[in-house]
């Protein structure tokens, strides 16, 4: 089974807790989402694999650690993941970002996938495949789908609010991917929504309704 980690800093609580608030405004949810995507970042890297370099500082030569230029991507699920893409990327500047768009339809509720946009060599590369809301877990499944019919195979999927019933889906679909979240919510309502969640995060993002 996939390993999950719940990623519960006192600072990512703290900002989360604000995140889920109604009253938080569009600019300030777009900011937290920000904040929070790169506090734990901080986390969700730390198994980067490191080298040996010779360096030299004022007093002496040494050898010391540097990150070992393992390529990354990141790749947020349209739309909301693009706003967790920023964050990441203040951490890992050099990775590259793909992806993945989809969108749910309304008779059967199943996502359907759009626009697929990946760097060339993304069989090659360590992924983080982000999106705010892990609810249902369909989304996430397809995403991750994509990405290995493309023949990615080193993936870990990144969210801020998860719940119960899409955890378990995406562990059984795809027990070799880490999922990290920032909070482990309750359960899906009647309408597929996190409880107590935040809400749509594309629309609060976006300011879209």
């Amino acid at each position: 089974m996939g390993k999950l980690e719940v990623i519960n800093h006192p600072l990512i609580q703290h900002k989360l807790s604000i995140l889920r608030r109604t009253d938080t405004s569009t600019k300030a949810f777009r900011e937290l989402v920000d904040e929070i995507a790169m506090l734990m970042g901080y986390e969700v890297l730390r198994d980067l694999p490191l080298e040996d370099v010779e360096i030299e500082t004022p007093i002496t030569k040494t050898v010391q650690k540097q990150l070992a230029g393992k390529k990354l991507a990141i790749v947020p699920i349209l739309r909301a993941g693009i706003g967790m893409v920023d964050g990441l990327l203040s951490l890992v500047p050099a990775a590259k970002v793909g992806h993945i768009g989809m969108y749910r339809d309304e008779e059967t509720l199943q996502p359907v996938e759009y626009l697929v946009k990946l760097p060339e060599d993304i069989d090659q590369r360590q992924i983080f495949v982000v999106d705010p809301m892990l609810a249902t877990g369909g989304s996430a499944i397809l995403a991750v789908d994509s990405l290995k019919k493309r023949g990615a195979s080193n993936i870990k999927f990144v969210c801020l609010v998860a719940a119960p019933e899409g955890v378990k889906a995406l562990q059984a679909a795809h027990p070799d991917v880490e999922i990290f979240t920032a909070a482990l919510d309750g359960h899906l309502n009647e309408h597929g929504y996190i409880v107590p969640g935040l809400g749509d995060a594309g629309d609060r993002l976006f300011g879209t309704k």
